[in-house]
């Protein structure tokens, strides 16, 4: 919860920064009062001020680390229970496994018409490896920051799914995956369908690319952002909850079931944005496989 040696607003901000590595330009000035030397150098961000002047080049350190951990997770949970599973009835973890896998195939059966023997093995990593960022949101909001902190590490984001930089990244390998399959199964149709849909004369050609482009680009924008915008609004409350108990001894059994209600709130929510993250995809590649 918010310490007594911070604002709430220092709370707030605090857990809403990264932990960001990069390079510093020539000059500046930090937090300790020393200056950067020639041709920069790079470090770790001490504070949102740094981290915004490193630019593009900036690395989020946190979100990497536990978006590639938990999919190291996945892939060893979902192994280990692909050398035990064997002809009988499940129990336990190979269960819950199977049940994910048949609840994805049925899916991308559903929802998938060309054949493509990729679809179904990217929609489970799509589903689950979302699924899991997006459990991190459960918790405690200061458990992992605080034990971070001892070890001298002061800035630490659990949630890769409310960092634009991880939502929008999977969202662009959807989109060149889109762009593969549409020029692949296409070829020249491609550019036929972009410039003569939906004013089939080519005096249109113009107002056809523009609206085909637009609602291109406009399907890894929507993917990432949905993401992104439902997982963010979430932890934000998490935090805003978490500072009522700073307040008084007064808000703190108000704030504690406030937190308990809004978790169990977030269990709907979780699954659904990993599930609507998936079903988009194979959509969008769905599209990509469909030769008029």
């Amino acid at each position: 919860m918010a310490g007594s040696t911070q604002t709430v607003s220092e709370y707030i901000t605090h857990h809403l920064t990264n932990l960001t590595y990069g390079k510093l330009p020539e000059g500046f000035v930090r937090d300790d009062g020393s200056i950067i030397g020639g041709g920069g150098s790079w470090v770790m961000a001490t504070g949102g001020h740094e981290a915004a002047a490193m630019g593009f080049s900036a690395i989020h350190v946190d979100s990497m680390m536990w978006s590639i951990g938990l999919g190291i997770v996945f892939c060893w949970v979902f192994r280990s229970v692909a050398k035990k599973a064997e002809t009988g009835v499940p129990s336990g973890m190979v269960n819950v496994v199977e049940m994910a896998v048949e609840f994805v195939d049925n899916t991308v059966r559903d929802t998938f018409h060309g054949h493509n023997k990729l679809i179904a093995p990217l929609g489970l990593t799509v589903f689950v490896w979302v699924l899991l960022m997006n459990l991190m949101d459960l918790v405690p909001i200061d458990l992992v920051p605080e034990l971070f902190k001892l070890a001298g590490v002061h800035f630490q984001k659990i949630v890769p799914s409310t960092d634009p930089n991880i939502t929008l990244g999977m969202a662009v390998g959807v989109f060149i995956l889109m762009l593969y399959y549409s020029i692949k199964i296409k070829g020249f149709g491609f550019v036929k369908e972009l410039s003569m849909t939906p004013f089939n004369h080519w005096a249109f050609i113009p107002v056809n690319l523009f609206m085909e482009i637009v609602g291109l680009l406009a399907k890894p924008f929507s993917l990432g952002l949905r993401l992104f915008g439902n997982l963010y609004a979430g932890e934000m409350i998490f935090i805003l909850i978490a500072a009522l108990f700073s307040a008084g001894v007064g808000w703190m059994a108000p704030a504690a079931f406030l937190q308990i209600g809004w978790a169990i709130f977030h269990l709907l929510i979780i699954p659904l944005q990993a599930f609507i993250f998936m079903v988009l995809t194979i959509v969008y590649l769905s599209m990509a496989h469909e030769d008029h």
